[in-house]
């Protein structure tokens, strides 16, 4: 017996070893790089697997083109119809933007648009209420506290505090990141490289520009200067949230979680109507979310996608995820119907309300929420009534109905069956304040 556990256990800590090893030499920006870090000179161009420069200067148009579409207010295929507004000129020397020296746009070979493009006047910076000129570079001069926060695939999160005390993040694209260097690595081209991915990072500021709404974080400007051998690099200036850790929120009280899924049902049902139409997060994560004041605001949008999915039939139309997959019907006008709001919602399910909601929540309740966990899980329902049915469980908490029904020992079930099948639309919450809830 002595021999065997003694066996389990050296099995248990080699695969640990082993594991520790592994992320140690492939995971992608394991070590915190600094503002703009470079990492190296360029390797000698390879042989271009998928056409050399030539495809890369395809890529950067292909980029360059969508952040276009999306700053000029045009919907993806299949969208409805978007507000005809551009909320950023990509000529150079465009209005709002704040430069120790005029921008140069430098054309890339083989037909790639020219960088930098030049966004135009949004959001207002911290601490204002309206809108306002952009932070620029002019803010970065005197900045005191950097810290590195985290990284992805092809950016890098800094946390800084301004001159004024208000601590934002900065974001830029990694130098030492698997996206840049596996494109180094491909095309030779180190400035070109750099050019795809920052189109990345512009079509986030783009889209937080554009979806502008209270649980999408807020943009307060971005600034371009040269770092090292790469000229006109991108920073933007954002406010600054907490990761979400889900160990962590499993640990606070019902009415914080509680707080946070109705925050992101608010997001859906906002991205599921937005100005350029119906926008699905592909890369939908808790890491992709951060918390501000308790509230749950979407950060990385530059995996977002907005264009429906073309179809023939229903079987084009199947949302495939790990546990299950499911199939949507294909409209008469050849798009897969609701596929961004349904991947959008499902993801919400398995990674939010499943964990968060049922877990400790006021037994009057749990009917109800046991019933947006599950049509949620199953797709049964669209954003708009999940939002609905979640503004209902606020009313009856806020209102303290909850605790009546608790006190009514067997009518709690049937009256709470019955808020189910009510028109929900009484209970919806018209100010954003109304959903900070008081413990009763």
């Amino acid at each position: 017996m002595r021999r065997r556990r003694a066996a389990v256990a050296a099995g248990f800590c080699a695969s640990f070893l082993l594991g520790s090893v592994l992320n140690v030499l492939f995971a992608p920006g394991s070590e915190p790089p600094r503002p703009g870090q470079s990492p190296g000179p360029s390797p000698d161009p390879g042989p271009g697997r998928r056409g050399g420069r030539g495809e890369l200067a395809r890529q950067i148009r292909a980029r360059y083109e969508e952040v276009q579409r999306y700053s000029r207010g045009g919907p993806g295929p299949g969208a409805g119809r978007p507000e005809r507004r551009r909320l950023m000129d990509l000529a150079p020397g465009g209005p709002g933007l704040q430069r120790p020296r005029p921008p140069r746009a430098r054309p890339l070979p083989d037909g790639a648009p020219g960088w930098p493009p030049a966004p135009g006047p949004g959001s207002p910076g911290p601490g204002s209420s309206g809108p306002g000129p952009r932070l620029g570079c002019a803010a970065l001069r005197n900045v005191s506290g950097a810290q590195y926060v985290g990284s992805g695939y092809t950016k890098a999160v800094y946390r800084v505090r301004l001159p004024g005390g208000v601590a934002v993040a900065l974001k830029a694209v990694d130098f030492s990141g698997h996206d840049l260097g596996s494109c180094v690595r491909e095309f030779g081209a180190r400035r070109g490289c750099y050019r795809l991915a920052a189109h990345k990072l512009l079509k986030e500021m783009v889209l937080l520009e554009r979806l502008r709404h209270p649980n999408v974080l807020q943009l307060y400007g971005y600034c371009y200067q040269d770092s090292e051998d790469i000229p006109d690099t991108l920073t933007t200036i954002t406010e600054l949230g907490a990761p979400v850790e889900m160990i962590q929120l499993l640990q606070t009280s019902w009415e914080d979680r509680f707080r946070i899924c109705l925050s992101l049902g608010r997001l859906l049902h906002h991205l599921a109507h937005s100005p350029l139409g119906s926008v699905t997060l592909l890369d939908f994560r808790p890491r992709q979310f951060v918390l501000v004041d308790g509230e749950l605001k979407v950060t990385d949008l530059d995996d977002a996608r907005v264009e429906e999915t073309p179809c023939t039939d229903s079987a084009d139309c199947t949302l495939e995820f790990p546990a299950r997959n499911f199939t949507l019907p294909c409209s008469a006008q050849g798009w897969c119907e609701a596929m961004n709001e349904k991947r959008n919602l499902y993801n919400a399910y398995r990674f939010f309300f499943t964990y968060l909601l049922p877990h400790s929540a006021p037994p009057s309740l749990r009917p109800l929420l046991d019933s947006i966990v599950n049509a949620t899980g199953e797709l049964t329902w669209g954003v708009d009534e999940t939002l609905a049915q979640l503004e209902k469980v606020l009313h009856l908490y806020r209102s303290g109905q909850y605790l009546q029904n608790s006190t009514e020992g067997g009518r709690a079930g049937s009256d709470n069956n019955a808020s189910i099948n009510s028109a929900p639309g009484s209970c919806l919450a018209n100010d954003p304040e109304d959903f900070v809830l008081e413990t009763k």
